[in-house]
């Protein structure tokens, strides 16, 4: 992905939905608007091929984009990696490559149990997907540090959570089953 070329970019801009299109154009960088639009892309594709038309969509309370008839989903994207997630049920994914987190953002964002199984970069990718992977699929999103504290602890037992790593990067999903493409 790192040779995405402005005019492959153009060329998708005119794929997309006005919507998507806008969202895509907040981005400073080729980069961020390649991910931000191929991930769409990659949505409609997925979509089409269980019967769905990925046209306007909607948006929640908190931001999270929604299809108003059709199935749940979840979109995320980092430097190197694109994620989708299609579902039946509310669902969340998240893909993070693997990244030094300082101690002060560790504290603020795990609670004390999770700080004490923090003993590499990958641990706390690891949890960090987990619980934004959640909190896509709640519809809520991050609010605050401390929401992010209690995510994993106040997990309900119909929640299912799937974490895979791959290439140095982690994937998690909650309420799906996560079939990695590459990142």
């Amino acid at each position: 992905m790192e040779q995405v070329s402005p005019q492959e970019v153009e060329q998708m801009l005119a794929l997309v939905s006005p919507q998507r299109r806008e969202q895509a154009l907040r981005y400073k960088h080729t980069l961020g608007r390649f991910c931000c639009l191929k991930s769409w892309l990659m949505l409609q594709a997925e979509l089409s091929a269980i019967g769905y038309q990925l046209s306007e969509f909607s948006y929640n309370e908190h931001g999270k984009p929604y299809m108003p008839i059709g199935p749940y989903f979840s979109l995320s994207h980092c430097k190197q990696g694109i994620a989708v997630a299609v579902s039946d049920q509310p669902v969340g994914i998240d893909i993070e490559g693997i990244r030094h987190a300082e101690q002060d953002l560790i504290e603020r964002t795990m609670n004390r149990e999770e700080q004490a199984r923090i003993c590499s970069d990958r641990d706390f990718t690891r949890l960090w997907t987990q619980k934004e992977a959640v909190l896509k699929a709640e519809g809520t999103g991050i609010e605050s540090f401390e929401q992010l504290q209690g995510v994993l602890s106040r997990l309900p037992s119909a929640v299912s959570l799937q974490t895979i790593e791959k290439d140095n990067y982690i994937y998690s999903i909650a309420n799906g089953k996560l079939h990695c493409f590459g990142a």
